[in-house]
């Protein structure tokens, strides 16, 4: 009878809740971090692609190809995993908005722009993906503002982007087109949209199920566009264009839309829209790999730069909320 208080004491110590436990979080943490790296990569490494395809193969006719495959690839996660569907129609509206803003024309904007533009300059001007995002989240999201360590993280992050952006413009000179580089800031503004979007309104579901229906809404769009537009049956294929094709669709259209969900649903609009700041460093290392493009002293220092940024965002210091959608005041009783 004596040493019953003790064990109360004890067992009170254990009902602590273990969510406050840092290491009960790390492994979803590192995970998390390695999927935005693999997304990175993933992405980054597709204008080297997109670049290759276009050489026998037009816009449109690219994109739904692309999509086709990725379509398949996910329609099979998505029947071995046995996942349910949505059952509210506005869902799929939303779905549909998604699927042109976040891919048909984003999608067709690189593609054509590609035709005109180096494709490390098209990563790298898609770069600016992060800095549209921080302001229409900050607009339209209560829980995503301004805050000063995201402001400058940002700030540092694009000098970075210029810095890139500046060494690919006087390397490629005219052979850049401005409607080319204009057409790539367009999809990275779509792209910020979407995110935002998707984030706003595309809440409670599992990752893969918006990335399928997605890339099945903007399979259809652009097929219907490419069967109106163009010839995609009579295209002339190649071993590079086919293999290019593949990749494209396999882990740019589908593994790489399960992970960006799986990010978005886990770090929020801002957070995820980083990994374009990743988009340069691939995209210059692909092209010094494969074009045998030269890596000098700038590149070195605007992937410091970006990198840094991207440190700055994600830290926890400077957490003060400069702007932002005001919260919804919680209702009394």
């Amino acid at each position: 009878m004596v040493a019953a208080p003790p064990r109360r004491r004890r067992l009170a110590h254990l009902d602590r809740p273990i969510t406050y436990h840092p290491r009960m979080t790390s492994p979803a943490a590192r995970l998390n971090w390695a999927l935005f790296i693999a997304l990175g990569l993933m992405w980054g490494s597709s204008y080297l692609f997109i670049k290759i395809g276009i050489e026998t193969l037009p816009t449109f006719t690219l994109v739904a190809f692309r999509l086709g495959i990725g379509l398949a690839f996910l329609a099979l996660v998505v029947a071995v995993a046995r996942e349910r569907l949505p059952r509210e129609p506005k869902m799929y509206g939303h779905l549909l908005v998604m699927s042109v803003v976040n891919i048909a024309l984003p999608f067709a904007l690189i593609t054509s722009a590609e035709q005109s533009v180096d494709s490390a300059l098209a990563a790298i001007l898609n770069g600016a993906v992060p800095l549209f995002v921080i302001v229409i989240a900050a607009l339209f999201l209560h829980d995503e503002p301004i805050t000063v360590n995201r402001l400058f993280g940002l700030i540092v992050g694009y000098a970075g982007v210029i810095l890139l952006v500046a060494r690919s413009l006087s390397a490629s000179g005219v052979e850049s087109s401005l409607g080319g580089q204009l057409a790539l800031i367009g999809s990275a503004v779509s792209y910020a949209i979407g995110a935002v979007y998707a984030r706003r309104n595309v809440r409670g579901l599992r990752p893969m199920i918006p990335a399928l229906f997605q890339v099945a809404f903007a399979f259809v769009i652009t097929s219907v566009i490419a069967l109106a537009t163009e010839r995609p049956f009579e295209v002339e294929w190649t071993e590079r264009s086919l293999f290019a094709i593949v990749w494209l669709g396999l882990l740019g259209s589908g593994v790489a839309y399960l992970v960006f969900f799986r990010l978005l649903q886990s770090w929020g609009a801002t957070r995820t829209s980083l990994v374009a700041y990743l988009l340069p460093i691939v995209g210059i290392v692909a092209g010094a790999l494969v074009l045998d493009e030269v890596v000098d002293a700038g590149v070195l220092v605007g992937t410091a730069l970006i990198i840094g940024g991207v440190a700055l965002v994600n830290s926890k210091f400077g957490q003060r909320r400069i702007f932002g959608r005001t919260p919804p005041a919680t209702e009394a009783g």
